[in-house]
């Protein structure tokens, strides 16, 4: 698996779409910062396809601390949830189908 970074999906779309990289980085950026704003407002953001975030509130629970089996209280948090949508959990079991293939192919060859 590798790590994509913000930067490097700025200069693939900078370069698909012929936008000078600036305006690119400045339009993904508040793009995230909406995102953000909305999630910290309580709202929920649709995707159609893609995918839903929704702000959740975590409830208060008492914990074990793992090491010492000492008992911790846990505050209640926000957190948030992501749904896959329609065409996003489509194309992932499809890539998914294509590299389990091209795993059982190449082991198939040897």
């Amino acid at each position: 698996m590798q790590t994509i970074t913000k930067k490097e999906l700025i200069d693939r779309i900078a370069e698909k779409s012929n936008c000078k990289r600036v305006l690119v980085k400045r339009i993904v950026q508040s793009f995230l910062d909406e995102i953000i704003d909305e999630l910290g407002r309580g709202n929920r953001l649709e995707f159609r396809d893609f995918g839903v975030f929704e702000s959740r509130v975590r409830a208060a629970r008492n914990a074990q601390n793992p090491k010492t089996l000492e008992r911790v209280s846990v505050p209640s948090k926000r957190t948030v949830k992501f749904k896959v949508g329609r065409l996003m959990k489509l194309r992932l079991v499809k890539a998914a189908a294509a590299a389990m293939g091209a795993a059982g192919g190449a082991g198939a060859a040897s």
